[in-house]
């Protein structure tokens, strides 16, 4: 799924390919979206964009003069696992377009899409973030450290530091991808306990006889775990392009898996952890590993996909007997209060349903009259 550094190229791309149009009517949504109708009209407005984390916010800003009088509305979008923005021209509309927002004549007629195959993105009204996310690790990150070594007597610290990792309200922005390339490059193994790793941070200073250059080149040369979930999503976002995208033979994902080291690469093992999420690395997976749980390792070549990340496949039929089959066994009923439950945040609800059968995805990807290269995924990170 598109994590932090795909959003943050996702905002970039609105700004750079909307910045010098202007868009007029109404928002568009589509039938077959569950997503909240958007009450803008204008006659000429403007789209800008910003990201944190896993979120994007839109903001559509009613120019001077504009009718009917207007104040500016904002959006804040989830991508979930396919979700992306497209410019098209107004009559070549893709497929799964659920949100579309038109430019205005003389220019160009042209439309502004957020594009989702899966249907697991979403977009709220007001342009509020979503409450309990902690700190962006991109942009924010002096507060993202300290809301981390501030809080590790929380629970979420008992778990695994791969689970932890995607724990919004601490890691906001890392997703499956990037926690992989994390751990890999810390040797750190996935299944270790999250506090045991992040405790020692707490008391890690410079030494004081060290100068600035000094301290700025051992910060550097030997990064923690939380510098390098803010580092490694850098460099995803240096690499320009689309970010993450499985789909071998895309010429624009090149740079991007030229770049990984370690998820989905061949050597490396592969374990799903307690959510059915996919987490690769190398050597011992640690002491919370699950019991009875089977290491896989990669052979053949190219980026692999694990469970989560295929697209439209159904979710898996329920193995727990029906009603009907209760009442037969005398068993009681399963009230939804006896479902397992999770904070959404704690478990990264873009992810679906763990599914153990592959179907092919399209990438969506268009390109119109010189902007920018458009950010699309199909599928999951």
């Amino acid at each position: 799924m598109p994590e932090g550094p795909e959003l943050h190229l996702a905002s970039r791309f609105v700004n750079e390919a909307c910045g010098g149009l202007v868009f007029g009517g109404c928002v568009e949504k589509s039938p077959i979206s569950r997503n909240p109708e958007v009450p803008f009209e204008s006659s000429a407005y403007r789209i800008s964009a910003s990201a944190r984390g896993k979120e994007l916010r839109l903001t559509l800003s009613p120019l001077p003069g504009a009718q009917p009088p207007q104040e500016p509305l904002a959006l804040v979008f989830r991508f979930g696992m396919s979700g992306s923005f497209q410019l098209v021209p107004r009559d070549m509309l893709p497929p799964h377009a659920h949100l579309r927002f038109y430019t205005a004549p003389p220019g160009p007629r042209l439309a502004l899409c957020f594009v989702d195959i899966r249907r697991f993105g979403h977009w709220d009204l007001g342009g509020e973030w979503q409450p309990g996310r902690g700190p962006c690790v991109l942009l924010e990150y002096e507060q993202f450290r300290e809301n981390v070594l501030q809080n590790l007597a929380d629970k979420a610290f008992d778990r695994p530091i791969c689970e932890a990792l995607l724990d919004q309200r601490f890691f906001n922005g890392i997703g499956n991808y990037l926690r992989a390339e994390i751990l890999y490059r810390l040797r750190i193994p996935p299944f270790e306990k999250a506090r045991t790793v992040l405790e020692a941070l707490q008391q890690r200073r410079p030494s004081p006889a060290l100068t600035l250059s000094q301290k700025i080149r051992a910060k550097l040369q030997n990064p923690d775990l939380l510098e390098l979930c803010h580092s490694v999503s850098k460099e995803v976002v240096q690499l320009g392009g689309k970010g993450y995208g499985p789909e071998i033979g895309e010429e624009d994902f090149a740079a991007f898996r030229a770049w990984l080291r370690c998820y989905g690469m061949p050597g490396m093992s592969s374990l799903q952890d307690r959510h059915g999420r996919t987490i690769w690395f190398q050597g011992d997976p640690g002491p919370l590993a699950p019991k009875g749980g089977k290491s896989h390792k990669k052979k053949s070549k190219g980026l692999q996909q694990g469970p989560e990340d295929r697209t439209e496949d159904p979710p898996p039929p329920s193995k727990a007997p029906s009603r009907t089959r209760r009442a037969r066994r005398g068993l009681p009923e399963q009230t939804t209060a006896q479902q397992p439950k999770g904070t959404s945040l704690q478990q990264d609800p873009e992810a679906p349903p763990v599914t153990e059968k592959r179907r092919g995805g399209g990438n969506q990807y268009s390109q119109i009259k010189g902007t920018p290269s458009l950010l699309s995924w199909a599928t999951s990170s």
